[in-house]
């Protein structure tokens, strides 16, 4: 490995990880030289097995020889004691490791859905640890893709890629423009929402289709009424003692755990 100490965070080299904001990392101008931060060494290797391409790794010195070199990855590897890094913000729950990668191309929409029977799609949430625990949530619950519209918080954000414990690398996802997408690819759509109209999750009518998109809203005030009206069907989680919903990624989890049952 190329190994590269460092004395300051001002190098131009370590600005992916002291300096560029996470917009600057996505670079919407020049997309094919777009950058993110993968953090701690389990989500680098999962990255790293789904074809991820890696730019340069950052590791505090008294965890290169156990966590930078098994990666055997022929990239720079700056390295520095922890004096020097605690001035890079975050870094204190990296584990000791980042590491910069390319950007990948994202699929279509109609890659996604192929062969899919059950999506999830995000609407509007912006805290990017509810979107790494969502998509934590539907890659081991029985989800095909994820689907997210552009006010989503970037799945690729580094707290994103953290929470989701690497699974952002292993569901296949990309953006969605318009939900007249999900009817082009005959998917019936249930919105998660409290309405009066709306049914149990578990209700046997959402078992039936082959093809079900679950549309979860943003954090605070959920999907619009528009989404909801736009939507085939509403279902809610049935609450207990006075609670009246559960955080955007918890009801995920239930919602995938129930709804993906007709899919496995």
């Amino acid at each position: 490995m190329n190994l590269i100490p460092i004395t300051t965070l001002d190098d131009p080299r370590l600005a992916p990880y002291a300096r560029l904001t996470e917009a600057q990392l996505l670079n919407r101008l020049h997309p094919e030289e777009g950058l993110f931060i993968c953090e701690s060494l389990k989500v680098i290797r999962v990255a790293l097995a789904a074809g991820m391409v890696p730019v340069s790794l950052l590791c505090e010195e008294k965890f290169v020889d156990t966590q930078a070199r098994p990666l055997a990855l022929d990239v720079p590897l700056f390295t520095a004691p922890r004096e020097v890094l605690k001035g890079l913000t975050g870094y204190a729950v990296s584990r000791g490791l980042l590491c910069a990668m390319r950007r990948p191309q994202l699929p279509t929409v109609e890659t996604v859905c192929g062969a899919a029977r059950r999506l999830a799609v995000i609407d509007g949430v912006v805290n990017s640890e509810n979107i790494g625990a969502i998509f934590r949530a539907a890659a081991s619950l029985g989800m095909d893709g994820v689907l997210l519209t552009r006010t989503c918080c970037d799945p690729l954000n580094r707290r994103a890629c953290r929470v989701s414990m690497g699974t952002v690398f292993q569901i296949p996802w990309t953006f969605l423009d318009s939900y007249s997408q999900l009817r082009q690819q005959h998917f019936v759509t249930v919105a998660l929402a409290l309405t009066d109209d709306s049914v149990a999750i578990d209700d046997p009518l959402l078992k039936r289709p082959d093809k079900l998109a679950i549309v979860m809203g943003t954090e605070g005030d959920g999907l619009s009424s528009t989404t909801i009206g736009g939507c085939d069907h509403v279902a809610r989680i049935p609450m207990h003692r006075g609670v009246d919903s559960l955080n955007v990624a918890a009801a995920a989890a239930v919602a995938f755990y129930e709804l993906g049952k007709g899919s496995r």
